[in-house]
């Protein structure tokens, strides 16, 4: 096959004008021949340049790749027309491969390659040729440029250049789905006859996959491929040159598959029923037990969501994925009590976060189970009754009264017996006992309220199987008051009166304090002392929130009438005599008033304290025909009540009023025959209660005119 290959490539290419005959021909590759004239002066010549016929004009040569031949390879011959054949034309090559790769035979111009040529490596080459004088060494013609290709022979399989190859398409794919496309790469020339077309074909991977013959497209070729059956496939492409016919050269290829996953199967339990066992000593919050679904899917398509049927028992418990694992911890979410419920029954479902709509007519995708779960009784420590206890006890109770009990019990299965301590904060605080057994506390010492009114401390209970297992609870005892001691005047009093100080007239107010813990509404009573009492100058009248000290001393003497004198007669006449309230009356009348009229003009507002309202006192019958002094003593009552000059509420004010055409005639005490002893001062209780201290006084005057005091 060389020597055809060699007989077909050697070329000669005939030029206009005979300058060049070639052994052999290839009509099919022959270039045609380009004549063109060019003006060229010749070296040394003395004429002047002249339009000259170009002497040749070269097509491509070929010479045949991979020659294996003993001899040179004969590539083709050179001849010039001005070549008589007398030996007087030298040929010379220049170029690519000028002496290393072609050689020319100076004198014939034949030229051969003198080593094997690879076109892959370089598919031609480039050389210059030139006729030369052998005499006058010039050259007879311009130098002339042609081409040597090596002509292609199918020496090169094709290659998979990105090869192995990795895909993936999803499982249950339909038939025809996308693979990938491969390529190979063929060095032969693409040309040139078939050298360089590839046919592919699959060599390992029936019947799941197929491929393009020739482009290369692998698809899928079954339905329903299940990645939980099988997820790897290795397919083996085949690349073959010379459109794939017999002789034709081939490369092959391996392609990794993976079937990527979808979401086409639900969570399923692998059993109906789990069993857990958990301690009632549990932490709210913690896990007590783990589950799972399994599902054969991958990735987010296996992500499992747990969830609690509402039933018996699943309100105390909850349960969540485990992102790693997809396991459904169960976690606590109320306190167990072995004693109060020793089991509970629950259901749990498992169902996929991410469904695939076009896996909906498979059915739902999801899964149930039951969770039974005991409590397992754990050792506890005992339990107080209460969680605080308060007791009372009485100030001066005897050392070793029991005054309560506190109650603990052991509540697990096969209960202990339980010890009583009480828990001192420092050796000052044993005032109390509690008896171990039992559990009663008594005093330990005498208590004082006015000392400390209340004790609080911890009592521990504890098992005697098991002491370390203990409880604590707090008691709070109050100490109870108990009279015992007597009351005592607050201070001192030092008390001064006037000698002409009036019967009845207040001169002290005395309070007293008890150091014992007065019940709500307890209040002191008042009285002289026996040896105050055998001279009765003065009294105490006990008013309950005050005690008043009165003048009593009965005079001899006709008391002074209320007008002080006939010429002074008038509508309203006020005696200033009230020596007010003592040191601590800051807010009486201003004797000073009276003595600076501008203070009376500045000041616009009263400056004593109004009296509270009181208790209207018991009602009289009212006196027939005294609606005039009623109207009269009311309207000055106003007027008093409004002048910001007035005495101070407490004040004896007078009016004199006669009125007219009264059936009680005048109202005046002037010239009146009657002594102080004679007047009947009950009206003045009718007077309401701004009139109650008034009445008071002179109520208190008269019981002591009729005791005949002296």
């Amino acid at each position: 096959m060389l020597t055809r290959n060699c007989l077909s490539l050697l070329l000669w290419v005939l030029f206009d004008g005979g300058l060049l005959t070639p052994l052999q021909s290839q009509p099919q590759q022959t270039l045609a021949t380009e004549s063109r004239e060019n003006v060229f002066i010749m070296p040394g010549r003395q004429s002047p340049a002249q339009r000259v016929k170009r002497g040749w004009v070269w097509n491509q040569f070929f010479v045949l790749e991979e020659y294996m031949g003993s001899e040179p390879q004969y590539v083709g011959k050179l001849h010039s027309d001005l070549d008589k054949g007398v030996g007087s034309v030298k040929y010379t090559l220049s170029g690519d491969g000028a002496g290393t790769v072609f050689t020319i035979d100076e004198t014939t111009g034949d030229i051969h390659a003198i080593r094997s040529l690879d076109r892959e490596e370089k598919p031609f080459y480039t050389l210059r040729a030139q006729a030369v004088d052998i005499h006058t060494r010039k050259p007879l013609e311009p130098e002339s440029e042609f081409i040597i290709k090596v002509q292609d022979i199918n020496d090169n399989e094709p290659k998979f250049l990105d090869g192995p190859y990795v895909a993936s398409v999803p499982e249950m794919s339909p038939v025809g789905a996308y693979v990938l496309q491969v390529k190979a790469t063929d060095a032969d020339d693409p040309t040139y006859g078939n050298s360089a077309r590839v046919v592919y074909s699959i060599l390992q991977g029936q019947p799941y996959f197929s491929i393009d013959p020739k482009t290369g497209i692998i698809r899928t070729a079954l339905p329903n491929m299940d990645r939980e059956v099988k997820e790897q496939y290795q397919v083996l492409i085949q690349a073959k040159d010379m459109g794939g016919q017999l002789g034709g050269l081939a490369g092959t290829t391996t392609v990794n598959i993976t079937l990527t996953d979808v979401n086409d199967n639900p969570p399923r339990f692998p059993k109906s029923i789990f069993h857990l066992k958990v301690p009632e000593s549990s932490l709210v919050g913690s896990a007590i037990g783990r589950i799972r679904a399994v599902d054969p899917d991958f990735g987010k398509n296996a992500e499992i969501e747990y969830n609690i049927v509402p039933g018996d028992g699943g309100n105390l418990f909850d349960i969540v994925t485990d992102e790693d694992t997809q396991e459904g911890v169960i976690k606590l979410k109320k306190p167990l009590d072995f004693e109060t419920k020793k089991a509970y029954t629950f259901k749990v479902e498992a169902s996929n976060l991410h469904l695939d709509h076009r896996f909906h007519s498979v059915g739902p995708f999801k899964d149930t189970a039951t969770v039974k779960i005991s409590v397992l009784d754990v050792d506890e420590p005992p339990v107080f009754s209460k969680p605080l206890y308060t007791m009372e006890v009485y100030e001066d109770t005897p050392v070793g009264t029991i005054i309560g009990a506190v109650t603990a019990q052991d509540l697990d299965v096969g209960s202990s017996a339980v010890r009583y301590f009480i828990d001192w904060k420092n050796d000052g605080d044993s005032y109390f006992t509690i008896d171990g057994t039992e559990g009663t506390i008594a005093t330990n010492e005498l208590l004082d309220r006015e000392s400390t009114p209340q004790y609080n401390f911890s009592i521990i209970a504890s098992k005697i199987s098991n002491p370390s297992l203990a409880s604590k609870v707090n008691v709070l005892i109050n100490v109870l008051d108990v009279n015992e001691f007597p009351p005592e005047i607050s201070v001192p009093y030092e008390t001064a009166v006037c000698e002409n100080a009036k019967p009845g007239q207040v001169i002290q107010i005395i309070s007293a304090a008890d150091r014992d813990l007065s019940p709500a509404g307890q209040q002191f009573s008042f009285r002289l002392s026996p040896e105050a009492a055998i001279k009765p100058n003065f009294t105490v009248r006990d008013y309950r929130t005050i005690v008043v000290l009165y003048v009593a001393l009965r005079r001899q003497k006709k008391k002074d009438t209320l007008m002080t004198s006939k010429e002074d007669i008038r509508d309203n006449v006020i005696h200033y005599d009230d020596e007010g309230g003592g040191e601590e009356d800051t807010q009486a009348f201003d004797i000073g008033a009276l003595r600076n009229p501008k203070v009376i003009e500045d000041n616009k507002m009263r400056r004593d304290i109004k009296p509270d309202t009181l208790c209207l006192p018991r009602q009289r019958p009212p006196v027939e025909d005294n609606t005039d002094i009623r109207d009269f003593i009311h309207q000055r009552l106003q007027e008093n009540d409004g002048d910001p000059t007035a005495p101070p509420y407490d004040s004896l004010a007078t009016y004199a009023y006669e009125g007219n055409g009264s059936v009680a005639e005048s109202l005046s005490s002037i010239d009146s025959g009657t002594t102080e002893a004679d007047q009947d001062y009950d009206y003045l209780t009718d007077w309401g209660p701004r009139f109650k201290i008034l009445a008071d006084m002179f109520g208190e005057e008269e019981s002591y005119n009729s005791d005949k005091v002296t």
